[in-house]
C-alpha cells in the first residue's frame, strides 16, 4: 500500500507521456510526473520518492523533500488565509491545510507556527494542526532520568517553556535550567531531569548532575584559552556572572572548577580562575 505523506522505495515500471509510472513489490503504482523525472533512468531503477496528493487529489510522487511528513512536527510558514482555514508552505506546490478548528490562534500570512501533520481519515487528505499537543502522549512515558532526549521548543510559559520529547511526549523546562535564548520551533539536545508519577516530565539543557562536568570542565577550558588563561570568574560569582559568561549555572561551574582545580589544571583565585 502506498501511503500518502510518507517516503517509498519503488522501482520504475514504465515511461508514459505524463511521466513514470512506478511500482512496489505489492503491484500499486504512482505517476511520478516529467517535472520530477530523473535526467538519467531505466526501467527497473529503483527510486526514493515522497507520495502526497496533487491538486485534483489524485496520488502523485515528487523528489523533492517536504519540510514534514505523516505523523510529524516542523515550524512552517503560512503561505495563504481563505474562508475555510490557512494553508502552510511545506515546500511542496500544493500547500499543506490547517482547518480553522485546528488552530490554536488565528493563523496569519508570513507568520510561522509549529504544527503537526496527520490523515484525516474522513477525507483521506493530509492537513496539519497547531495544536500540538493533542499528538503527544505521556500515558506511557518511554524515557528514564538522564536520558538523552530530542527536544523541540513549543511555548514559553510563566515556568519556563513547554517543549516535545522525542516527538511523543509533551514536558517542561524550568527556568532555572535555560541559559541560552529559545524559539518556538528551535530543536536540540536534552536530558530528562525528572519523571513523575502522574507521567509529566521535566528537561534540562545541560548534562545533569556529576554527568555534566566533563562538558562543562571542557567549555570553561576553552573560554579560558580564548581569554588568555584568565577569567574573572570565581566561586563566589553570582548565578547572573557565571550564565552571562558560560551559559551554565552556578551549580554546575562549581562542580566543574572543583574537578579542574583538583586535575591541576587551573587555579582558583580570590577573583578570577586562570589556566595552569
Amino acid at each position: 500500500m502506498l501511503n500518502i505523506g510518507e517516503y517509498h522505495k519503488l522501482v520504475i515500471d514504465r515511461e508514459t507521456e505524463p511521466g513514470l509510472f512506478l511500482r512496489n513489490d505489492d503491484g500499486d503504482e504512482v505517476l511520478l510526473p516529467n517535472k520530477y523525472m530523473p535526467e538519467d533512468f531505466k526501467i527497473g531503477d529503483e527510486l526514493e520518492v515522497f507520495v502526497y496528493l496533487d491538486f485534483k487529489e489524485r496520488p502523485v510522487a515528487t523528489n523533492i523533500k517536504p519540510f514534514i511528513q505523516l505523523d510529524k512536527f516542523a515550524y512552517l510558514r503560512c503561505a495563504d488565509v481563505t474562508n475555510v482555514g490557512a494553508f502552510m508552505d511545506w515546500g511542496l506546490e500544493k500547500h499543506l491545510f490547517v482547518p480553522y478548528r485546528e488552530q490554536v490562534i488565528p493563523m496569519k500570512v508570513g507568520e510561522r507556527y509549529l504544527v503537526f501533520c496527520y490523515l484525516d481519515l474522513e477525507t483521506n487528505r493530509l492537513v496539519a494542526s497547531s495544536k500540538v499537543f493533542s499528538f503527544t502522549d505521556n500515558s506511557e512515558i518511554t524515557v528514564e532520568p538522564y536520558d538523552e532526549v530530542d527536544v523541540l521548543v513549543v511555548n514559553k510559559t510563566d515556568l519556563g517553556y513547554n517543549v516535545i520529547v522525542n516527538e511523543i511526549h509533551e514536558a517542561l523546562v524550568f527556568k532555572s535550567d535555560i541559559f541560552q535564548n529559545l524559539r518556538e520551533g528551535d530543536q536540540m539536545k536534552g536530558w530528562v531531569k525528572k519523571v513523575r508519577k502522574d507521567g509529566k516530565l521535566t528537561i534540562t539543557l545541560q548534562r545533569p548532575g556529576f554527568r555534566s562536568i566533563e562538558p562543562n570542565s571542557k567549555k570553561i577550558l576553552d573560554v579560558l584559552s580564548v581569554n588568555g588563561g584568565t577569567l574573572n570568574l570565581h566561586d563566589k560569582s553570582t548565578p547572573e556572572e557565571i550564565e552571562k559568561h558560560l551559559q551554565m549555572s552556578k551549580k554546575s561551574f562549581k562542580r566543574a572548577i572543583g574537578t579542574l582545580y583538583k586535575q591541576r589544571k587551573i587555579d582558583i583565585k580570590v577573583d578570577s580562575i586562570t589556566l595552569l
